[in-house]
């Protein structure tokens, strides 16, 4: 699978802006290719129709631009989070897919040195314009989503240092999205009560009705269903991301013997 297949097709929101940019230098001419041949029509979606394709694999590589600054947020390139990305593409896209994920990561990081080389903010700068762009294109649970993928890139070493929360808070706010969800997302798979409040978005301190209310707007908010467009593996971590929500409500009823 060449990469004009795994990021081609119609390119969606890819094809202009920040992230559009980034794109023409991570996969250079063969992102140039993969366009063109969504002008002709001669692009086979293998299933997917072309718009819902395009989306897909924008929402896809707007995964790895900014993924690119939350393991590169502390300073280090992390073996277990670059791992955890080549992970999640072989299991929903391939083997072939893992590796060009990888090379691509290694272009961002590259372009990240250069442009910080002639202005220390200007990776940064672009990293908030992409998140722009990703509120003006995706929909708020989409983004949700996009989000706890980060969240748990940022997880998979065990170890989510402050230079890591402060990017997701960053991109998050870019993204349109709220520091509240962020603290959420990292708290999702916890096993006390203060985190469960946390994955809830609320305080110990709430009422009963308060805790059933936050409960319910969670829920409906990333239920798998609002992100079925951009694929079934997509969905499918939705559904864990919902059952780790119903986790935490569940501590929290059985602590205050809520039925």
């Amino acid at each position: 699978m060449g990469y004009g297949k795994w990021i081609g097709g119609i390119v969606g929101f890819m094809a202009g802006g920040a992230l559009g940019a980034l794109a023409g230098y991570a996969i250079g001419s063969l992102f140039d290719k993969s366009i063109e041949n969504s002008d002709s029509g001669s692009y086979n979606s293998g299933g997917y129709g072309n718009q819902a394709y395009g989306q897909r694999n924008s929402f896809m590589f707007s995964l790895l631009v900014m993924a690119s600054y939350i393991i590169k947020a502390d300073g280090k390139i992390m073996h277990s989070e670059m791992e955890f990305v080549k992970k999640f593409l072989r299991v929903n896209f391939g083997n072939d897919a893992a590796v060009q994920g990888n090379d691509i990561l290694l272009k961002l990081f590259e372009q990240r040195k250069q442009m910080d080389a002639q202005n220390p903010s200007a990776f940064k700068n672009t990293i908030y314009d992409c998140g722009v762009q990703i509120k003006q294109n995706l929909s708020y649970e989409e983004r949700l989503q996009l989000l706890n993928f980060l969240a748990n890139i940022a997880k998979s070493d065990g170890n989510v240092c402050q230079a890591e929360i402060e990017a997701l808070k960053e991109v998050a706010v870019a993204m349109g999205l709220s520091t509240k969800e962020v603290d959420s997302m990292l708290n999702l798979g916890g096993n006390t009560l203060e985190e469960a409040y946390k994955v809830l978005e609320i305080e110990p301190t709430a009422t009963d009705d308060e805790v059933k209310k936050a409960y319910k707007k969670l829920a409906l908010k990333h239920h798998p269903d609002r992100v079925a467009t951009l694929g079934e593996d997509v969905r499918k971590a939705a559904e864990t991301k919902l059952q780790q929500i119903n986790n935490a409500k569940d501590m929290i009823y059985k602590s205050r013997g809520i039925k």
